[in-house]
């Protein structure tokens, strides 16, 4: 039996489809042809679901915590980056924001994405601004 040609995905159910597909051919064999429609159904998936289930990167100091406790490092590994402990303290506590030569050191230190770092994040001074 052909199965029907590949189209967008352009709504829940168009989706929904592709993925029960996805799972049906998970297990197709390397330069098949059901290999080549996983690998298209995936790319529109993908597309898809960035269209419509988009993940907002996280603050930049949560990011900062989750690669600290990933990576096995404690905040005093964060000095050759930000500055002295207690410019760390203020920075991990939210008492002081990144600069941009924090970001761009951290980002060559530890092989970190700008995009995620250079978002504004509320911090303790801003919170009792408001």
């Amino acid at each position: 039996m052909t199965k029907p040609e590949v189209r967008p995905i352009r709504n829940e159910q168009d989706y929904r489809a592709a993925l029960r597909e996805i799972d049906d051919l998970i297990d197709a064999t390397e330069g098949s042809a059901e290999f080549d429609r996983l690998e298209v159904l995936s790319v529109l998936v993908a597309d898809y679901e960035d269209k419509h289930y988009a993940v907002e990167a996280p603050d930049p100091i949560s990011f900062l915590e989750f690669v600290m406790e990933s990576r096995g490092l404690k905040r005093r590994d964060l000095e050759a980056f930000i500055g002295s402990r207690a410019r760390v303290a203020e920075i991990m506590n939210r008492k002081r924001a990144l600069s941009m030569e924090m970001v761009r050191r951290l980002c060559r230190g530890l092989d970190l994405p700008a995009h995620v770092l250079i978002q504004p994040y509320p911090t303790q001074s801003a919170r009792t601004a408001a």
